[in-house]
């Protein structure tokens, strides 16, 4: 079964996702979409709450006009090695975007802190993964790491600036 995991531990998925928009008026409550079908999702829009789908590639001026439309905006991974979302996910933060921010996809526990400092509010893990990383380890993972790799919304330096910051005051 996949697992939603938050920092305050597992929770309840409310979004369906939606690939087709004729499959949109089959579904009664939150609704996930990709980019594809947005625009005639909100058209279509019931009193739901909207979420958004997107590629960890998909520039940022593409999912903006729809900051105040969606209360969700999934980041999909397509592999745990695949870093994209998490860059795009500090710019949409930086962008402004306030609602809730989801990285979908195979992740393992040990980028859990990393997706937090990056601005995810959650991720979402199919089966296979969420088989074998239980949320058990998600919970001790997000404990774990201290630096990061990339400065977060609102994060202090990341490890490269520390290392430069150290340098520069070896050389003083």
């Amino acid at each position: 079964m996949s697992l939603l995991v938050s920092p305050a531990g597992e929770r309840a998925d409310e979004f369906t996702p939606v690939e087709d928009i004729a499959d949109l008026s089959l579904s009664e409550g939150a609704v996930l979409v990709p980019l594809t079908v947005i625009d005639q999702a909100i058209a279509d829009r019931r009193n739901a709450p909207l979420g958004l789908s997107v590629a960890g590639d998909t520039p940022v001026c593409a999912i903006e006009p729809y900051f105040g439309q969606v209360e969700l905006i999934a980041v999909r991974f397509p592999s745990f090695s695949d870093g994209r979302g998490f860059s795009l996910a500090k710019r949409l933060r930086r962008a402004g975007f306030a609602g809730r921010l989801r990285a979908s996809g195979p992740l393992i526990a040990d980028q859990f802190a990393e997706a937090l400092a990056c601005g995810f509010d959650e991720v979402w893990l199919p089966d296979a993964m969420a088989e074998r990383q239980p949320l058990e380890q998600w919970m001790k993972a997000k404990d774990i790491v201290h630096d990061h790799y990339q400065t977060g919304y609102g994060e202090d330096q990341s490890i490269l600036q520390k290392r430069l910051a150290a340098r520069a005051g070896a050389l003083a």
